[in-house]
């Protein structure tokens, strides 16, 4: 065989084979020639080598393309001209070696030839994999799908079942014109769905092997890609494929790899399933209606959490030990299975939805009435109470997620005439009434009580109890000394976010009770012991519920009332001198734990640290819920208009709008003040420690560096901060609240903001001052926080007083600071410890640059409406469907829109015509436009103002308003010249 190939390879076609490919010209000739000769000889090791050769000219030119392009081209030609030969060849080595192999491997004395025949039928299945997944569908499906049955009876046998699932999932899984995919709907047969689950379920019986769980893995990528393609071609008008005779008994195979422990198998099968659910045509088949209760019991199930590879509880462990290295990446997996699996148990609810509140409704009280059981892993703040791996809390976890997903989606779906009032009512009672002193326990409860409060309005009487429940969670504690437990914090902060919710969607159901949450509310909010974050959520609760009075006068009264300690404090003497200078806010905030000293327990500069937060905390929570009526009619009727715009809508006031300017002049202080913390005077005074407390807390670096965070402690002991990590916390919330409560007040303000005396001096002399000393992760949260609110909200006529002034130094500094620091960090620092201070100095450039860009996309991109991008609204209305991240959303629809589409805001027209601004934004964006970056997000969007900036500056020179002088068009039209303008390593 050998010496057939080698005068094959030098036959005829010899003289003009070309160097590095050892391929002839004529190959296709000499590869049938042998052909013939392989089968002839039937030697096994060289008809190994035949199918070697096979693979390796697939992978060369198809899988790889090593070869060069024209040769390429040329031998991809002659291999699909003679594909069918190429096929019936491999195929005719596949099925008389199997069939030999079959016939001899039950006689010991042919073991050898048993084990040569083997690798032949393994070197075909192998190099059938290596065309299979580009050639013809026709070749694949022909002679009534020949390979596809060979491939199915293949499971059956234990040496080759894998090579064969292998080969049979990248046949299923091919794409291409439906009309082509339609025979591989034959999978859908009885033999092959009986060969498919018989070889299933003879490899889970012989217990864990890693090759047949490997085996068991590609059986079930099989079955998925199989609903794929079904879910593909029934809903096509383009064919007609109905739903198959044994859909149900494929539901059923798909229903046991559901079952299986392997977390990864039922993984698998969760998008097929989601699929099915949501298919507009097999989703009325009765045959997945009845799947339906059998899937949400597997689902109630599979959400209990077990299966840590460093355990023995469950079947699921030892599966587990193979698929994840440490327990941190079973969590990890486990919290996306929990969250895939909800999505797909909302739309198995969609199906039947009274059955499902009824499932959730057993399982609930079932729950309710069992004793709760710590086990052997009880939590460490506690005797007797519930870890993350207690046997009671997984339970309760996993309950709580799936009434969370059914109920909610029952009360979206059901009219309210077909609501299951009744036992919801009797739910929401029992839950209320349900009283527990476990911290992991109560937390799941409150949750169960949020999801039920819809049905407080076919309730009675109830509110007095509900309130009085969630504030005795919101002082919840175990009485232990030292800080309290994760689990505890929790419950706290639980009880304020349902206070919120109950404010904001049930207001009607609170105002009859204004008095008695007030009454608590303001009690609570004396307690030395609630954090400053628990009494930010009870004065959202209150400033929530005073938007119905509907009465100006009424509403800034109680606001006035509520917010009298606050603004007590924050009107001192003592708090107003400490704003002034960094050195009385040093004094102010505790300077000796700044230099690194001890601090007492009693220290007053404690209190004045929390004093300080809760007055922030307190406008925060003002600005951001405090509203006039959205009727225009009930805001007249209310006191809130107080004049029309030009256009004839009536112009609105905050009812706190008065408080919030008195307390104005003392933010800007203390923004200035904080800035200049950052002076080199004041940090070489203080020393090295003060500077750490103005750095990054850990688990932000972590975060910004991509790595992963430490897993949390599942037995919830105590944990200590040091003074450092205190520190550290205490200024960041500090400069990030400041920045919060300055971008809430525009759009909360509007007129009465924007019509503040030198409002832009104001602001660039104190927000703005210092800047070049202020660290790159300072000035994320000012452009979010601040400077992107500030831009959208403000109104046309205040572009020239406030704007201008602000946004053309800001461009200015922002491009000039990243200017330099992209051109010093111009090194691959792939070599570098990722944890390094060096690669942190990169990622927070990054992403800066990122903010700075997302400005200007803001300022002045505006999208254009036409006809063609209206109707791809249902395109964009799926890509909204896939998770995007809050800070890429924005740049990303900018991205999604073609250059032409996009046009200058008048906000970036009126930045054009200006001296100060034109050049720093135009210089900002050309560097970026068509840069080669990982992150593309980083770069598109300022390409997008870059060709209607183009314009606009050609325009106004042609029309003789040239907005830009001569000396600065050479840097603003051709940047590319100016080398200070390379931002090299984006």
């Amino acid at each position: 065989m050998a010496a057939a190939l080698a005068q094959h390879a030098d036959g005829a076609g010899g003289s003009h084979q070309e160097r590095g490919t050892g391929l002839p010209t004529d190959w296709g000739g000499g590869c049938h020639r042998g052909v013939v000769t392989c089968v002839s000889s039937l030697q096994e090791v060289q008809t190994e080598l035949v199918m070697f050769i096979l693979l390796r000219l697939a992978e060369d030119v198809v899988t790889f393309q090593t070869l060069p392009s024209q040769r390429r081209r040329d031998i991809q030609t002659t291999m699909t001209q003679n594909m069918e030969k190429l096929f019936t060849f491999m195929l005719s080595i596949l099925g008389d070696s199997v069939h030999q192999y079959q016939q001899l491997k039950s006689e010991a004395s042919q073991k050898e030839k048993c084990q040569g025949l083997c690798r032949v039928a393994l070197a075909a299945l192998n190099t059938l994999a290596g065309y299979i997944d580009w050639v013809s569908i026709s070749h694949i499906t022909a002679h009534d799908c020949k390979l596809l049955q060979m491939l199915c009876l293949l499971l059956e046998e234990e040496e080759l079942q894998v090579e064969a699932a292998e080969c049979l999932l990248i046949a299923v899984s091919r794409k291409g014109k439906l009309e082509d995919r339609v025979p591989l709907l034959v999978l859908f047969g009885d033999n092959p769905m009986h060969c498919i689950m018989t070889a299933a379920q003879k490899a889970h019986s012989e217990g864990l092997q890693e090759k047949r769980y490997v085996f068991l893995k590609r059986l079930c990528q099989v079955l998925c890609a199989l609903g794929s393609q079904l879910c593909a071609l029934t809903v096509s008008p383009d064919v007609s494929v109905g739903v198959p005779v044994t859909f149900g008994k494929y539901l059923s195979s798909l229903r046991e790899f559901t079952v299986h422990p392997s977390q990864f198998l039922r993984s698998s099968t969760l998008m097929t399933w989601g699929a099915l659910f949501r298919h507009e045509v097999l989703s009325k088949d009765a045959a997945l209606k009845a799947m339906v209760p059998e899937f949400l019991r597997i689902s109630m199930s599979n959400l209990v959490k077990v299966g840590y590879p460093s355990k023995n509880d469950s079947p699921s462990c030892e599966y587990s030990r193979l698929d994840c290295d440490s327990d941190e990446d079973f969590n990890t997996f486990f919290n996306y299975f929990k969250a895939a699996m909800g999505d797909v148990m909302r739309a198995a609810c969609r199906l039947d939805p009274l059955t499902s509140f009824r499932l959730a409704d057993e399982w609930l009280q079932f729950q309710l009435k069992a004793p709760v059981d710590p086990g052997l892993n009880c939590s460490k703040a506690g005797d007797g109470l519930c870890s993350l791996l207690s046997p009671s809390f997984i339970q309760w976890d996993a309950m709580t997620f799936f009434c969370e997903c059914v109920i909610i989606q029952v009360l979206r779906l059901l009219p309210k005439e077909k609501l299951p009032v009744s036992q919801g009512v009797e739910l929401l009672q029992q839950v209320l009434c349900y009283e527990t002193g476990d911290p992991l326990i109560l937390s799941c409860d409150l949750t169960l009580l949020s999801v039920l409060l819809p049905f407080m309005r076919h309730v009675n009487g109830s509110m007095p109890a509900l309130f009085s429940k969630l504030f005795s969670a919101v002082t919840f504690d175990l009485g232990n000394k030292g800080p309290r437990s994760r689990a505890v914090k929790n419950v706290r902060r639980h009880a304020c976010s349902s206070l919120i919710k109950i404010c904001r969607d049930f207001p009607d159901l609170v105002l009859p009770h204004l008095d008695l949450l007030c009454t608590r509310a303001m009690l609570l909010l004396q307690d030395e012991r609630l954090s400053q974050f628990e009494k930010y959520g009870l004065l959202e609760a209150q400033v929530l519920i005073s938007n119905q009075f509907k009465d100006y006068e009424r509403q800034r009264s109680f606001l006035v009332q509520m917010l009298g300690p606050a603004m007590s404090v924050w009107m001192s003497e003592e708090l107003q001198r400490a704003v002034s200078s960094p050195d009385d806010f040093i004094s102010y905030v505790g300077a000796k734990v700044l230099r690194g000293e001890t601090e007492e327990d009693e220290s007053p500069c404690k209190g004045k640290r929390s004093q300080l937060s809760f007055c922030l905390y307190a406008w925060e929570a003002l600005l951001r819920r405090a509203r006039w009526p959205g009727n225009p009619e009930q805001a007249k009727a209310g006191g809130y208009v107080v004049g029309y715009s030009s256009s004839g809508a009536p112009i609105c006031r905050n009812p706190c709008s008065e408080e919030v300017v008195k307390i104005f002049d003392g933010l800007l202080s203390l923004v200035r003040t904080f800035n200049n913390l950052y002076l080199p005077e004041i940090i070489q005074k203080m020393g090295d420690f003060y500077v750490k407390c103005l750095d990054l807390p850990e688990t932000e670096k972590k975060g910004i560096l991509g790595l992963p965070q430490p897993l949390q402690d599942v037995y919830d002991a105590p944990v200590y901060k040091s003074p450092l990590e205190r520190m550290q916390g205490f200024f960041c919330s500090i400069y990030e609240g400041c920045c919060q409560i300055l971008g809430n007040i525009g759009p909360s303000l509007l007129q009465d903001y924007y019509s503040i005396p030198g409002l832009a001096v104001r602001l660039v002399n104190s927000v703005f001052c210092n800047l070049s000393h202020i660290p790159d992760f300072r000035l994320r949260p000012l452009l979010r926080l601040f400077v992107k609110p500030l831009i959208v909200s403000c109104p046309p006529d205040k572009y020239e007083s406030l704007l201008g002034p602000i946004l053309g130094p800001l461009f200015s500094f922002l491009h000039q600071r990243l200017s330099q620091k992209w051109l010093v960090s111009e090194e691959d620092y792939s070599d570098l410890n990722t944890e390094s201070t060096e690669i942190l100095e990169v990622e927070l450039v990054r992403l800066l640059t990122r903010e700075m860009v997302d400005l200007i996309a803001v300022s002045c991109i505006a999208k254009k409406t036409t006809e063609a991008s209206s109707g791809n609204a249902a395109g964009e209305d799926v890509r909204s469907a896939a998770p995007v991240d809050a800070d890429d959303e924005e740049m990303m629809s900018v991205d999604a829109a073609a250059v032409g589409s996009l046009e200058l805001t008048d906000l970036g027209k009126f930045l054009m015509s200006l001296e100060v601004s034109a050049p720093p934004v135009v210089t900002s964006c050309w560097p970026l436009w068509g840069v080669t970056y990982l992150q593309v997000l980083s770069c598109h969007p300022a390409g997008g103002v870059d060709h209607p900036a183009d314009q606009r500056i050609q325009s106004a020179r042609m029309d003789g308003h040239a907005c830009l002088s001569e000396s600065c068009l050479p840097v603003v039209l051709a940047p590319s010249q100016t080398g200070a303008l390379q931002f090299s390593a984006l």
